[in-house]
């Protein structure tokens, strides 16, 4: 009777052990798959050595998954095997389905939703307490694992299934730009700072054709005029470069700095003692710098560094044919992600935008899509065109005439107004 308490006391210690480390598996395997690499990499920059060892065991995910179920499913298998054999030992045949019910709800609280619901409340936490024992079970599982990985991609490979972990980068821009779409959404990131975050993130995806001013739009001078005349048009120009042509106006030799050609105006008249008419003499060609040309394909981030590096602020653009397309400058640049600039000299102008009854709008066709997206919060597409013009007329497969309606992307286009070849005018309602 007495071996029989003895057998019966060891019997519950060795099952309530095997919950405990079915626990630490549960629990283990929550906090290292729900914890932020992100935070872990924050952690361990800070001298963390469990957030270290954390990021170590994350690298390779399939290896660690397969180690901890390896070890969690044997101690629940053990547990129960030891379970359904006390019971049946005090209960008779009736003592399995008693310990499989029993099991079953010790299992469930105290080895999967307590530990688990622990580790998902604190991942980061968690993950870096229980690095260095989950490290010694994957290094003690290896060889299993190892085979259990063999096996089981010969499996799927006879159903045609390819399986390469190291394949499956992360795509962090991906992550980021959900996490803030979420927290928008939740009304934890205000639209300003997500706009401003999304606009950093995309410049490595958005070429300089996206955002640059089209040639129609740029103001430009004949440098063979007369240096008054330049210099007139020079001082009472919005912008303090102008870029300068010779025989054709796409023919640019280069670009006047106002600043450059106000102190050779300077230089000019106080050497004739102040007769204005000196300037006459000045030789524009030499007053103009050279002109710097990019490639309408290069990537925003990419001209941004060019940028500084060459300390410019001005680049005119060409397509592969060396055809002038536009200009691009680095405030262009920098109001992707901090929105509008608007400094004490440039011109004042109106809304884009003109709010109609009905959730209607009014704006300029060469509005670009993405501008349109920030400022209503929409996601029209902008992989097709650039402008909202060029999404119409993309869709539509034709230059629309006024009046026309379309409906397409959950919206209704209406052409208000057209010049020449040009929808200068849309209404859009969305549907």
């Amino acid at each position: 009777m007495q071996s029989l308490d003895s057998a019966f006391w060891l019997t519950c210690a060795g099952i309530i052990g095997l919950l405990v480390l079915s626990a630490f598996f549960s629990g283990s395997e929550t906090a290292l798959t729900a914890s932020s690499r992100a935070k872990l990499r924050a952690q361990a920059d800070k001298g963390s050595k469990g957030a270290q060892r954390a990021l170590a065991l994350t690298n390779d995910s399939e290896r660690l998954i397969g180690s901890v179920l390896l070890g969690n499913n044997l101690v629940n298998i053990l547990a129960a095997s030891l379970a359904t054999a006390l019971f049946t030992r005090i209960f008779g045949d009736s003592g399995v389905a008693l310990a499989t019910l029993i099991m079953t709800l010790l299992v469930l609280i105290f080895a999967e939703v307590l530990p688990k619901t622990y580790a998902i409340t604190n991942p980061e936490t968690a993950a870096s307490r229980v690095a260095t024992p989950i490290k010694l079970v994957v290094l003690m599982f290896a060889p299993v694992v190892a085979a259990v990985r063999m096996l089981v991609r010969g499996l799927l490979l006879l159903v045609g299934v390819r399986t390469d972990p190291d394949s499956a980068i992360l795509s962090y821009h991906e992550e980021i730009a959900g996490a803030l779409a979420l927290g928008h959404s939740e009304g934890t990131v205000d639209k300003e700072d997500r706009d401003r975050l999304l606009g950093a993130l995309d410049l490595g995806h958005r070429m300089v054709e996206e955002v640059m001013l089209h040639r129609s739009q740029i103001e430009t001078v004949n440098i063979d005029a007369p240096p008054a005349e330049i210099i007139a048009q020079s001082v009472n120009a919005p912008f303090s470069r102008l870029p300068a042509w010779k025989d054709e106006p796409e023919n640019i030799v280069g670009v006047i700095h106002s600043r450059d050609l106000m102190r050779e105006v300077h230089r000019v008249v106080t050497e004739a003692g102040g007769d204005f008419s000196a300037v006459e003499t000045i030789d524009i060609s030499k007053v103009a710098r050279d002109a710097y040309f990019v490639p309408e394909t290069t990537p925003m981030d990419e001209q941004m560094r060019q940028f500084l590096q060459q300390r410019r602020h001005f680049a005119l653009v060409i397509d592969e044919y060396g055809a002038l397309l536009g200009l691009i400058t680095l405030e262009d640049i920098l109001e992707e992600i901090v929105g509008e600039i608007v400094d004490e000299h440039d011109l004042p102008t109106e809304n884009p935008i003109t709010m109609l009854d009905g959730g209607a709008i009014e704006l300029d066709g060469a509005m670009t899509i993405r501008d349109l997206n920030r400022a209503m919060d929409w996601s029209l597409p902008d992989d097709e065109a650039n402008t909202v013009a060029g999404l119409v007329i993309h869709e539509a497969q034709m230059i629309p005439e006024i009046g026309q309606v379309f409906q397409f992307h959950a919206c209704r286009f209406t052409v208000v107004e057209r010049s020449e070849n040009r929808l200068t005018r849309l209404r859009i309602r969305p549907m």
